[in-house]
This record gives structure tokens, sequence and C-alpha cells, in this order.
């Protein structure tokens, strides 16, 4: 190092020496020691500028890769770490997403795949001259909708997990019913009756109230608080296919009241 550094200092003395007077512009013969010497420090420096570049960006890009979190302690950062990676893989497999962001494009088979498999089917959009809702009928009908079941008659409303291919006015069949009954029968499947069939239409796709998660490891100093609000889609029952429907019983006391109203009225009249 010593040897280098009286190098550097002569070098730049003569530099020097030889801008300040011109006259000294004529060649110089250094001797091939000095010249091999000097040679060999200006490789040096520049593969040190070199491995110092590299290893700067090779840190930047570290660092914008793994975002930590600060905390009091390594275990803390290294339990952040795995956290992250593990929510960011569930995010991209439950949001149908790519590695490089864009939304994945599904063929119609494989839209009708998803929703069989769910357990609806999407029949289309409802025209304005349609009028699908009907008065109550005295039927209901145990449905599976993904993992939960409902039961459900004419004319019910419910809330299930967000529903894929499916936007607001449509009209939507659920498949996957397990079990029908009325006033006079009951048809239980085994473990789905396949004739049957229950209609409903798209209302809205919202958000259910949030819920705090909150996760604690005593002594270990780690403590996590989340907010989770899912997704939900409303549905308005329509229709119950698949059984008998008993025809609905009119009191002749109400004809009666009618028929003395009208003649009251052609009376006074």
């Amino acid at each position: 190092m010593a040897q280098r550094r009286c190098i550097h200092t002569l070098s730049c003395r003569a530099l020097a020496i030889l801008a300040s007077n011109p006259a000294l512009h004529h060649p110089v013969k250094i001797p091939p020691s000095l010249s091999n010497s000097v040679e060999s420090l200006l490789i040096s420096r520049s593969s040190l500028k070199a491995t110092g570049a590299e290893t700067a960006s090779y840190h930047s890009l570290r660092a914008h890769h793994h975002h930590r979190q600060f905390s009091s302690s390594s275990r803390d950062e290294s339990e952040n770490d795995e956290e992250g990676e593990e929510t960011e893989g569930e995010y991209t497999e439950s949001e149908g997403e790519t590695e490089t962001g864009l939304k994945r494009e599904y063929s119609a088979e494989e839209k009708e795949e998803e929703a069989a498999a769910i357990g609806y089917k999407v029949v289309g959009p409802l025209q304005e001259s349609e009028r699908v809702i009907k008065p109550y009928e005295p039927v209901f009908a145990v449905v599976q909708v993904g993992s939960h079941q409902f039961k459900v008659s004419n004319g019910d409303c419910i809330f299930t997990e967000r529903l894929k291919f499916c936007d607001v006015n449509d009209k939507v069949i659920l498949n996957k019913v397990l079990l029908l009954g009325s006033c006079s029968q009951t048809i239980i499947g085994r473990p789905i009756l396949p004739d049957a069939a229950v209609h409903a239409l798209v209302e809205e796709h919202a958000l259910d109230a949030k819920v705090i998660i909150f996760k604690k490891k005593r002594r270990k100093n780690y403590r996590r608080t989340k907010g989770h609000r899912q997704e939900l889609t409303k549905l308005r029952i329509t229709d119950i296919q698949g059984i008998e429907k008993p025809e609905r019983k009119v009191n002749p006391k109400s004809k009666k009241d009618a028929v003395k109203k009208e003649e009251k009225v052609a009376v006074a009249a």
C-alpha cells in the first residue's frame, strides 16, 4: 500500500509539472517496472469501482423487492417477511391474477365450469319487459352455494359470497338443490336433486361489515392488527321449480264482500 501511494503521488506531481511547463511536452521514457505498477494500480481501482457499483445496485434491488417493517428484534423482521410472502401468494391466487398483475381472461367453457362447481349458472341480463318477481308461493328449498347452505322460498333475499362472471340485474339459476318441500310433500336429494332448480336475480354486489383480526405472541413483541371486509352478492329468489305447487285457496267470504261492495256502488250511482 505504501508503494502504491508513493507511485500515485509521483504521477500526480509529474502531471502537474507537465501541465504548468508546456516546454516540457516531449515524450518521456517510463521504466517498465513503473509502467507495470501504474497499470496494475489503475486496473485495481477500476475493479474496485465496478464491484462497488454492483454491490450498490444489488442492495438497491434487494431493498426494492423486500419491504420490511421496522421492529425491535431481528426475529420479528423475519416473521414479517414470511407473513408478507404468504399473504402475497394468497392474494394472487384468490384474485386470479397473473404474475404481471393483469387479470386472467376466462373462456366461456371455463366460466361455465367454475360457476357449476360453485353451484350456479348465469342465464343473462334481465329485460325491461320481463316480470320475474312473482307473489309468494308456499314452497321452500335448501340450496348450496359454494360452501354455504340456504333455506329459501319465493321472494326471499340472501347474501352469498361474491359470485364471479355475473353483474347486477343478471338472471341466475342455482343448480345444487338439496331439498324441496311444500305443504303436501317433501323431496330429499342424494345429495342433489337433478330436476330441481331455483331461479334468482342479482340485485347488488356489496361489502360486509369490517372484521378486526388481531394476532399476538406473548413475550415475543409480536402484535399484528388487520381488517377484512368480505365481498358479498345479494340474490333475490324469484322462482322454485321441481315440485308441485299447491293452489292458493281463496276464502268465499272475501268473494261475497267484493260482490256486496260492487252492488252498493251500483245502487249509489
